[in-house]
């Protein structure tokens, strides 16, 4: 009867076997599947005889045993790296190397290297075959607005506009000739235009009462003037108005017994100061107005052109708080010390309602490499100015010119001045247009207005024994007691693989292994059979011998 019994086991294990190769044949597109594998173990069923030991005499015998057939000792899974896939959609997600995806299924955390994933109807992303939601770790995009602090599943903030932010910092490199020489004339004009009779421009003998930016002036109104010299004294000085006799000739003789190095005219209605001398100038000129009338004065003087030893040219785009765009208009000017450049800003275009600081002097290079040398004592690396939207705050943009001793920024080496911003940090407000995930697992939105932002860090997590994972189904795995406590993480970190975006991982099943399975269970189940009919065979012949 023993023989029955072990054939039956045999049939059993070998059910098995035919089962597990079939289920990994039916799996063999399920994203990210693992292979299944049946090894047996043999039963052990009695001992006839125990092993003996030699003795002087007699040499040992070995143990004699009968096994009582065979059991599945384990059905493990391959938990190798299938064959990845490239999709073309954005969020399709594979992980090359170690690590599984976490999702929540509102209850408990599940793990699937599956990731094929959506972005629902609350713009959530989410595995969409069961909507449970993919999870983040760290607070990448917490301070932006995209995600909340209270809740770690990746939101996707279609619905949400990614606000304006101002100009603060502003970058230049490139290079500022050591051998360039060609003074420039420093010349500033108001930014409006003083106008008479409705459109009329402004001469020496109008009246400033009759301008028609002037409204009910008195005797006692007065014009402020301000600025700084061509030598870089300061001016801070004014002019009182007597409504019947004063006129524009009298606020050009003003300025011009201020500015003692240079000439004030109108030209075009506008004020308009030139130094008398080309060379390296820091002629600034300010008006402003105080009184119970009421005056428009300009919000500051643009230069025409900005006074120096060499000078060169460049614009970048600015924003203000509000999100909308201004060129801002610079001059690097060669100062007359040596290896010594300034940086002032000619014009802004839009509605600009100071400019309270222009220039950033006292620009360093090294005479032995050329390199940035930092900003003399006196000099300061930021600019101020306030916005007509908002005239009570005043606005800082620092500027950066590299790092001193270095070549990372402005350089001074012979040749042509090749300056240029290379960034700004300000945008207009914008939606997201697009995604992207990089390979350390960051979600990237690229937004209407060009802006890059990093929404969200994927979370992965590590196991310490991964082929201990219990498969709850729908290719998600849960940790069981002996494969270890997840390890949160992210991709290309505490052991964590890579990400790759717009690539699915296939399962890694083997078809050509798998047929070879089933033909050995198969045959196995085929001799366990033949043992049931052989003890079959004989146990009838043994019934035969009563007769």
């Amino acid at each position: 009867m023993g023989s029955l019994l072990t054939g039956v086991t045999g049939l059993k294990a070998h059910q098995t076997m035919l089962d597990v190769a079939g289920n990994n044949l039916s799996n063999v597109n399920t994203l990210a599947y693992k292979t299944g594998r049946t090894t047996f173990a043999d039963l052990l069923g009695q001992t006839l005889q125990p092993a003996m030991g030699p003795s002087e005499a007699l040499g040992g015998t070995n143990p004699q045993q009968i096994g009582s057939g065979v059991t599945v000792g384990a059905i493990d899974r391959d938990m190798t790296q299938g064959h990845l896939e490239n999709t073309g959609q954005a969020l399709d997600l594979a992980i090359e190397g170690e690590g599984y995806f976490v999702v929540n299924d509102g209850e408990r955390n599940l793990y699937t290297r599956a990731g094929a994933f959506e972005v629902d109807s609350e713009y959530y992303l989410v595995d969409p075959n069961t909507g449970f939601r993919v999870q983040r770790i760290g607070d990448t995009g917490v301070a932006d607005g995209f995600q909340s602090p209270a809740n770690d599943a990746i939101r996707v903030p279609h619905d949400t506009a990614l606000p304006a932010q101002g100009t603060r910092n502003i970058s230049f490199t490139g290079n500022l000739s050591a051998d360039e020489s060609g003074p420039t004339t420093n010349t500033v004009s108001s930014t409006n235009r003083f106008t008479t009779g409705g459109g009329n421009e402004a001469l020496d003998g109008t009246l400033i009462a009759d301008l028609d930016q002037a409204d009910s002036l008195v005797n006692g109104d007065t014009i402020t003037i301000t600025g700084t010299r061509r030598d870089g004294t300061e001016v801070n000085t004014s002019m009182a108005i007597d409504p019947d006799t004063t006129t524009m000739g009298d606020l050009l003789d003003a300025l011009n017994t201020q500015f003692t190095d240079s000439s004030a005219q109108l030209y075009n209605g506008r004020i308009r100061v030139t130094d008398d001398e080309a060379g390296y100038s820091r002629t600034n000129v300010n008006l402003g107005f105080n009184g119970s009338g009421s005056l428009e004065m300009p919000n500051y003087f643009q230069l025409d052109e900005a006074g120096g030893e060499a000078a060169k040219t460049a614009s970048v785009e600015i924003y203000n708080t509000q999100g909308v765009s201004h060129v801002m208009s610079v001059a690097f000017v060669k100062t007359d010390a040596p290896n010594t450049w300034d940086m002032v800003v000619t014009a802004i275009t839009g509605d600009v309602s100071s400019l309270d600081n222009r220039r950033v002097e006292g620009i360093q290079f090294s005479a032995d490499d050329g390199s940035f040398a930092g900003l003399s004592e006196q000099g300061e690396s930021a600019l101020q100015m306030t916005f007509g939207h908002d005239p009570n705050n005043l606005r800082t943009i620092d500027i950066d010119l590299g790092s001193a001793g270095s070549h990372d920024g402005l350089t001074q080496f012979g040749g042509d001045s090749t300056v240029f911003p290379s960034s700004q940090d300000g945008y207009s407000a914008g939606w997201l247009s697009d995604l992207s995930v990089t390979r350390e697992g960051e979600l990237m939105g690229v937004f209407t207005n060009g802006v890059r932002k990093d929404l969200a860090t994927l979370r992965l997590a590590t196991f310490q024994n991964p082929g201990a994972l219990e498969s709850v189904g729908n290719n998600y795995y849960e940790a069981s007691a002996n494969s270890g406590s997840p390890v949160p993480t992210q991709a290309q970190a505490a052991g964590a693989g890579s990400i790759r975006g717009g690539s699915l991982e296939k399962s890694n099943v083997d078809v050509a292994t798998e047929f070879v399975n089933l033909i050995q269970a198969q045959n196995g189940f085929q001799a366990n059979a033949r043992t049931i009919t052989v003890t079959s065979e004989i146990l009838r012949e043994l019934t035969g011998l009563i007769r």
